[in-house]
């Protein structure tokens, strides 16, 4: 994807409307928009996953420009030979280097990369363009055992959507987790009690770091029997806030409201004992007064201190800690990961935009 100023060329363009709201089209170098481009993007519009495809799709239409190709002629072989270019198992000429200096992308990326450019292409010939190559990728397949177990009534289902441009061959069956020891490790490292409290809370409540640096004070009840009557035991509230001057936005959009200055709604999850301990140690000596706004995580140094801290900024403290500690490059799903599947703690967990209960 591209990290800097695309000048001459097909790129991503943000669109900010009222309310913080984003959204992301493609564009021509001029300027222009390009028409078949964000009539798909529009169909995932106020979802993350519009960012993810715009800068996945305005690589695959720049290599179309390249090839001399149109969305009427392209075939399932040139889109096969794209995905070989970009770090797909093909067998096949590939043709000229194309991403020339740029690593291949992972198996992650190449999945995404293959729903991206199958839901694009669907939606061309929904729309009467390529028919042919549409009807090659709307395959199905025969569930797998892991399917029936990952779905609802999984055991009445006779065949999968099938996506013929997905990455083959055996893939990691198990999710990364943090090593064992990381969480002690890790506190050790870190040099402030705001990180203290980020690595608590990523371990005990099992957070996206989206949804840690989205939070408002105001979404804490950390007390018993708190005023919303959502929850009895301490809890905190995810809501989807995409006007957060940090940019930081929970994944999960339940509905939520301020009732009387009290929220409800949203997504509630239960905190731990050690999760209050480090929130009050954190206000306490670090928080700073007068901030002008309410959100819980702040830069502590440099020239936006006191002001929101980005869910990029926590992802470097996390980077650093970890190798300081030994662990490598921590990422914070890990922790996530690491909770869903090991930990003790995990009846924290409610996940739930309705009354909880112990």
């Amino acid at each position: 994807m591209v990290r800097h100023l695309v000048v001459g060329d097909l790129r991503v363009q943000q669109i900010k409307r009222k309310g913080g709201w984003r959204s992301w089209t493609i564009v021509w170098p001029e300027g222009t928009l390009h028409t078949e481009a964000d009539r798909f993007l529009r169909v995932h519009d106020g979802s993350g996953t519009q960012k993810t495809y715009a800068y996945y799709l305005v690589d695959h239409l720049r290599w179309l420009e390249r090839e001399c190709l149109d969305f009427v002629t392209v075939q399932l072989r040139d889109l096969e030979r794209y995905m070989g270019i970009v770090g797909a198992e093909v067998h096949m000429s590939l043709g000229e280097p194309w991403r020339v200096g740029k690593r291949p992308y992972g198996r992650s990326a190449l999945s995404i990369a293959a729903s991206c450019l199958k839901g694009f292409y669907l939606h061309q010939a929904s729309l009467g363009v390529n028919v042919g190559l549409g009807e090659k990728l709307d395959g199905t397949r025969l569930p797998s055992r892991v399917d029936r177990r990952r779905s609802f009534l999984g055991h009445v289902k006779s065949s999968m959507p099938a996506n013929p441009l997905a990455p083959k061959g055996p893939h990691r069956r198990h999710p990364k987790m943090l090593p064992d020891g990381a969480r002690e490790k890790l506190l050790e490292s870190v040099n402030s009690a705001r990180d203290r409290m980020v690595v608590t809370w990523l371990a005990d409540g099992g957070l996206r770091i989206g949804e840690l640096c989205g939070l408002h004070l105001v979404d804490l009840h950390l007390r018993e029997n708190a005023a919303c009557n959502e929850c009895s035991s301490p809890h905190l509230h995810v809501c989807h806030r995409p006007e957060n001057p940090n940019r930081a936005e929970a994944k999960t959009k339940h509905p939520w409201q301020v009732e009387h200055g009290t929220v409800t709604g949203g997504l509630i999850k239960r905190v731990s004992p050690e999760m209050v301990h480090t929130y009050f140690e954190y206000l306490t000596s670090e928080y700073p007064r007068g901030a002008g706004h309410d959100m819980l995580l702040v830069q502590l140094h440099g020239d936006r201190a006191g002001q929101p801290w980005a869910p990029v900024g926590a992802r470097r403290m996390l980077g650093r800690a970890g190798k300081r500690a030994g662990l490598g490059l921590v990422k914070p799903h890990a922790f996530r990961h690491t909770f869903t599947s090991v930990s003790p703690l995990s009846s924290y967990d409610i996940q739930m935009p309705l009354r909880c209960s112990a």
